[in-house]
């Protein structure tokens, strides 16, 4: 194992092991994420993750919530010890817990996620500290957008995806009257390895006050996208609504609530996928064709509660 995963295996080797083995180490070792913004490392029961660069106090904030009663059952707790700093990265330790299954997308706990974010929304803000953090959903989206801008690719398909972005005439909400995930998606949810667990949040690091609109905009940027099986995205919203959920308004009138946020995250996870394939030199996949062509179609529409007429 070499560059940014070496130190975060180190570490997670030395945490699941405070006495070293008296024979090679047989616990599974595998890197789950290496990106530019988070590496993570699995070693046998615990998950050892090097954040980004700079993030410090509020990673602490968000950090302390998640190990807090408050969010008990809604995000995973983070083993107990501080960041440990190396080479200019704070490492945090988790437990491992079994994710969603990508193989079998028609076993999506949805109405688990959609529980979830509930229960998270409702959250105390207190749980933040006294400066919370804001949640980082828009600042995700202009950021993808901002590196399509400057990256070598060119084409209709750029074009659209920018043109979409700069359509989406939505406030960025960066801060918030709710407790938000920041980054929801089914790879942000994993088993509790504790007795009994059930499903929990998972990468807090874009955790903090915000709209809650912003968390349920990535499924509805699917529903719209054809992605997500029309069952599924009732069953979510019910689920959401069912548990106390609010941000998608009263049944009939989601759209007036979520159209802005997930035309944001239609032409983020466009942007993305497109620089993502660039830099591999290869073609885009057949999910992010759909969203770059979702973001062909929703340039020149106008903006307001009608998204779903664009499925």
């Amino acid at each position: 194992m070499r560059g940014p995963a070496r130190r975060p295996a180190d570490h997670a080797a030395h945490r699941a092991h405070s006495v070293a083995p008296p024979h090679p180490c047989a616990c599974p070792v595998r890197v789950l994420a290496d990106r530019h913004d988070g590496t993570v490392v699995r070693h046998g029961h615990l998950v050892v993750k090097a954040h980004a660069p700079g993030t410090g106090p509020a990673l602490h904030a968000r950090l302390t919530a998640a190990a807090s009663p408050g969010l008990a059952g809604i995000v995973l707790r983070p083993l107990p010890g501080a960041p440990v700093e190396v080479s200019g990265r704070l490492l945090t330790c988790w437990p491992y817990g079994t994710p969603v299954d990508p193989a079998a997308p028609g076993a999506a706990p949805w109405e688990e996620t959609a529980t979830l974010l509930a229960r998270l929304h409702q959250a105390p803000p207190s749980v933040l500290g006294q400066a919370p953090p804001p949640a980082r959903g828009p600042e995700k989206a202009e950021r993808a957008l901002a590196r399509l801008r400057t990256s070598p690719l060119r084409g209709a398909a750029r074009e659209a995806v920018l043109a979409a972005g700069a359509a989406v005439s939505v406030p960025p909400a960066r801060t918030g009257p709710a407790v938000c995930h920041g980054d929801l998606h089914l790879g942000q949810l994993v088993r509790d390895p504790e007795p009994g667990g059930g499903w929990v949040l998972i990468d807090v690091d874009d955790m903090g006050l915000g709209d809650p609109a912003w968390d349920l905009a990535r499924p509805a940027a699917w529903f719209a996208c054809g992605l997500m099986a029309p069952e599924d995205w009732v069953r979510f919203l019910g689920a959401y609504r069912e548990a106390g959920g609010t941000a998608a308004g009263p049944p009939g009138e989601e759209w007036r609530r979520l159209d802005g946020p997930a035309r944001a995250l239609t032409a983020q996870i466009a942007a993305q996928a497109l620089v993502k394939a660039e830099q591999a030199a290869r073609p885009l996949d057949e999910d992010e064709s759909a969203f770059v062509d979702a973001c062909a179609r929703m340039a020149p529409l106008p903006h307001g509660p009608a998204l779903d007429a664009a499925t």
